[in-house]
């Protein structure tokens, strides 16, 4: 038998940064994203023999051990083994020998959710398994458990929400870890604009978030105004995105993604830097009205929002810096589990 999950990676439209801790238990914070038909993909084969194999298929890493209820955590494939050692901890698997593998859409690093959304897919692989009595509130939160309490990686909580439950939605953080995910219900015509003008570009550059976001938690800390200010601006954001996309007022997207390119760049150091700016600006001399980083920024993907027929003079003019533009979809669904 083999157990199968996917979980849509995802757009961050507007607001992105105000769900990390402290910010968001200290002002609340909201986020506007939308998935997209790129995914994480987890599997999980019952073996005949008493091991546990652990493997990253698209970055041709794997781990074998003898059956055991509990992996190291060494800094190799730790996503796989924290889902397997939180299951087991929380709810106990059989004493029978498992390959977990996984495969995403994107490299870890680009910006899109990656980490928080396999995460989702192999909680989701290890639900199907068992048949666990968890609902999608539960599987966000436990993902976001697994990777900010057990794995102590830096982050926020948009992503294992945007995972579970797909679509575009409007998310609101809150002390306490509470969530509150409200989908949007935006015109299909306003979506196919939406998806025909937004230009996803992968700068070739992957980069290590959590520095970045540690930055930003310590300056809320530091009670840092400039900082503060930013992500209430960009909180702010997220209200204008949301109210331009359920009104259609498309052509207002670009200058509300422009707005807040220019409140992340206030949060922290190195959101931005001399090779994203230069796309920038190229990409906005090219008929581009505005766009931004995705994720907590320094590298990886951007997007930028070309209305009318600007999108192919955009796309000619980001050639030259070597990146890759990625087609894509808006998917309406989350986590979807499956066995075979």
């Amino acid at each position: 038998m083999i157990y199968r999950s996917k979980a849509p990676l995802r757009i961050g439209l507007a607001g992105g940064g105000t769900d990390v801790s402290p910010y968001s238990d200290q002002f609340g914070g909201a986020i506007l994203n939308a998935t997209i038909s790129l995914f994480a993909y987890a599997n999980i084969q019952i073996l005949d023999e008493p091991a546990i194999i652990v493997e990253a298929l698209d970055r041709k890493e794997i781990q074998r051990f003898p059956w055991s209820r509990q992996l190291k955590i060494d800094g190799t494939l730790d996503l796989l083994k924290g889902v397997y050692n939180r299951i087991q901890q929380d709810f106990g698997i059989p004493e029978k020998g498992l390959r977990l593998s996984t495969f995403v859409d994107a490299p870890a690093g680009s910006g899109l959710g990656t980490s928080s959304t396999l995460v989702v897919a192999i909680l989701g692989a290890f639900v199907e398994m068992l048949k666990l009595p968890l609902g999608d509130y539960d599987i966000a939160h436990l993902a976001y458990q697994i990777e900010r309490e057990d794995l102590q990686l830096a982050g926020g909580k948009q992503d294992q929400y945007a995972a579970m439950f797909g679509g575009v939605n409007f998310m609101e953080f809150y002390e306490g870890d509470k969530v509150i995910v409200n989908p949007l219900r935006i015109r299909s015509e306003y979506l196919h604009e939406l998806e025909n003008n937004l230009v996803l570009y992968f700068t070739a550059n992957s980069r290590q978030s959590a520095a970045i976001i540690k930055e930003q938690v310590k300056n809320v800390h530091n009670k840092n105004e400039k900082s503060i200010e930013a992500m209430h601006q960009l909180k702010e954001q997220a209200r204008m995105m949301k109210e331009a996309l359920l009104k259609g007022k498309l052509n207002e997207i670009g200058e509300i993604l422009d707005f807040g390119f220019m409140q992340k760049r206030r949060m922290a150091e190195n959101i931005s830097n001399s090779r994203i700016e230069e796309i920038y600006d190229a990409a906005r001399k090219a008929g581009a009205t505005g766009g931004k980083i995705s994720g907590a920024g320094g590298g990886g993907f951007m997007i930028f929002y070309c209305p009318a027929n600007t999108h192919h003079e955009v796309i000619e003019a980001l050639e030259r810096f070597g990146g890759e533009v990625k087609n894509y979809t808006f998917t309406k669904y989350g986590l979807t589990t499956w066995s075979v």
